[in-house]
């Protein structure tokens, strides 16, 4: 039996999210059509109004509805200090730490020449004009501790280097509550590299 054209067009738009292969992409259409009529409809709006009202704020490039998003907007965030992270997603887990108070750049992305992601697909042009017009003492880089993020921020810090902006990398190494047994040569020796006076 040859499945529907809508719902053959369906199970491939789902495939688009990453990790849904073809059988986690059928097996989310069927339950959506058999068993959610209602979250499919959701889902539906949900998707075209997120599209037709998400933007970029014209500062720091994460999602907002607003041409400024609340933290740009905000008075009470410190404008000398500017982190660069690579997602939105990054951005939220570093507000959730409570432990950081000044702005951010969000990169949408990170380095990948293999992949076609270059400077001007993260916006590196946009982060030199926000880290350079006045006001930015500190960059702190919070890219990832992958391959591609550790490219980016040498990128960044290369390209910020002599203009103006001081610039930092965050702190890599154990994790809270880690045991030393436990943990991978990898990191235990850049917890070492990394130490600081007790």
């Amino acid at each position: 039996m040859r499945t529907p054209d809508s719902l053959e067009e369906l199970i491939q738009a789902l495939r688009c999210l990453p990790g849904v292969g073809p059988k986690s992409a059928s097996r989310m259409a069927f339950h959506l059509l058999q068993r959610d009529h209602a979250g499919a409809s959701r889902l539906a709006t949900a998707l075209g109004d997120s599209l037709a009202r998400i933007r970029h704020c014209a500062r720091c490039n994460t999602f907002t509805e607003a041409e400024v998003c609340e933290l740009c907007a905000s008075p009470r965030r410190d404008p000398s200090l500017l982190c660069v992270v690579e997602s939105p997603g990054d951005l939220v887990m570093m507000e959730q730490t409570q432990s950081y108070g000044g702005l951010y750049f969000v990169l949408m992305g990170r380095l990948s020449p293999l992949d076609g992601i270059g400077p001007r697909e993260i916006h590196l042009d946009r982060l030199l004009r926000r880290a350079t017009e006045g006001g930015v003492r500190e960059v702190i880089l919070a890219t990832n501790f992958t391959v591609e993020g550790e490219a980016t921020a040498h990128y960044i810090a290369e390209m910020l280097a002599g203009k103006g902006p001081g610039v930092t990398r965050i702190a890599r190494g154990l994790p809270v509550g880690g045991e030393i047994e436990h943990v991978d040569a990898g990191t235990l020796a850049q917890a070492l590299i990394e130490r600081r006076p007790a």
